[in-house]
């Protein structure tokens, strides 16, 4: 499958732990990527400095929906999901 030309919610919904050029600590969830144009693409593409989250992140049905829409909310509800639970150290005995 390809990307929808003009999607970019691949690059907006997911956080990236990674530095990107214009984001040295990396990018959080549901904020737009530095290197996404105007026209929702990646000014990354093919070049070396490109995350390697991005370069493995392969487009497929079920990820990019029928539309850019559909495949924001479904990469949001991933990103939502799989986020590690969080520390709770009061409740830890030592």
């Amino acid at each position: 499958m390809e990307c929808r030309v003009g999607c970019g919610a691949c690059c907006i919904a997911p956080s990236i732990s990674s530095p990107i050029p214009g984001m040295p600590h990396g990018k959080p969830a549901g904020v737009r990527c530095a290197q996404l144009s105007d026209d929702n693409r990646c000014r990354l593409f093919g070049r070396p400095e490109r995350p390697a989250v991005c370069i493995a992140l392969r487009p497929s049905s079920e990820m990019c929906g029928a539309n850019a829409a559909e495949a924001l909310d479904h990469l949001l509800r991933l990103e939502v999901a799989t986020q590690p639970a969080p520390c709770h150290l009061n409740s830890v005995q030592l």
